[in-house]
């Protein structure tokens, strides 16, 4: 499938109240959002028509903005209302949702207390997050560490916080891996670059504790689903020396959706009944099965 650019599209965006043509959603080249990172925003998977934990990424979307110090210009039903309009008018019923806040372009400089708050909804056709997500990725180790609690407002989605995840993303895809495993600050295993991660020893399920990055929604889903399949659940400081010693590993993300590792560095997993269980019965969820 050829690609095609994201700003050469055809189909509807909604901007502050109202859609414009696609080619045509366009900000300021003085946004403060663009050159000081003051964006907030969601991303999210609609199967048949329905927008999955929809209203739960309307309140992260605004939690992260109040965050941020930005008073949202709507509310998180209104932001429902909008996502399923946005749906209907580019005739999508199974696509990824975008939902975006930020600082405009009335001042310049670090302050931007008088700034307007612009909110922005896209839809568009997307399939899986990683080409090989059947039979498992291969992830290498980024250089990049997630930062201190008290250096970074880690609890909000927002686009600041992604530059090293880009950086580490596009260095992993350089040595031919799908993706990198992220320590944080104390050199403990965090997550993936857009997903948080899982580990699977003697038939228990292991995670690291997200106190220093976001605790994803469809990390909180698969922790729900494992628990009530009976499945232990340990969440705790995770260690890279311990990587060897587990038998499965996968991710999860609202875009990665459940995905199997086979590998991370030259330590080998073997996707197995855990894994596919997961997957399955993440399917099966987010499909209404």
């Amino acid at each position: 499938m050829s690609f095609v650019p994201y700003d050469d599209r055809d189909g509807w965006i909604w901007m502050d109240g109202s859609f414009v043509p696609w080619r045509e959603a366009k900000v300021h080249i003085l946004t403060h959002a663009l050159h000081y990172g003051s964006s907030v925003f969601e991303g999210e998977r609609s199967y048949n028509g329905t927008i999955f934990e929809g209203h739960r990424h309307s309140n992260r979307l605004l939690n992260s903005a109040n965050i941020l110090g930005m008073k949202a210009p709507c509310t998180a039903e209104q932001i429902d209302d909008v996502k399923k309009e946005a749906m209907a008018k580019n005739g999508l019923e199974n696509c990824y949702v975008r939902a975006v806040m930020w600082r405009g372009s009335e001042m310049m400089g670090v302050s931007a207390q008088s700034n307007t708050i612009h909110t922005a909804v896209a839809v568009w056709d997307w399939g899986n997050y990683y080409a090989d997500k059947m039979t498992g990725i291969r992830m290498g180790r980024a250089k990049w560490q997630r930062p201190a609690p008290n250096t970074a407002p880690h609890d909000a989605k927002a686009a600041g916080l992604y530059m090293i995840c880009t950086l580490s993303k596009h260095a992993a895809e350089a040595e031919g891996y799908a993706d990198a495993l992220m320590l944080d600050y104390r050199g403990q295993v965090a997550e993936a670059t857009s997903a948080n991660i899982f580990f699977v020893q003697d038939g228990a399920i292991h995670t690291p504790t997200p106190d220093c990055f976001l605790n994803g929604i469809t990390r909180q889903t698969v922790i729900k689903i494992a628990k009530e399949k009976g499945y232990e659940v340990v969440e705790r400081k995770i260690e890279p020396e311990e990587l060897g010693n587990f038998s499965e590993c996968f991710t999860t993300g609202s875009a990665a959706e459940v995905t199997p590792v086979k590998e991370i560095a030259g330590i080998h997993y073997q996707p197995g009944r855990i894994c596919e269980d997961l997957v399955v019965s993440y399917e099966n969820l987010v499909r209404g099965k």
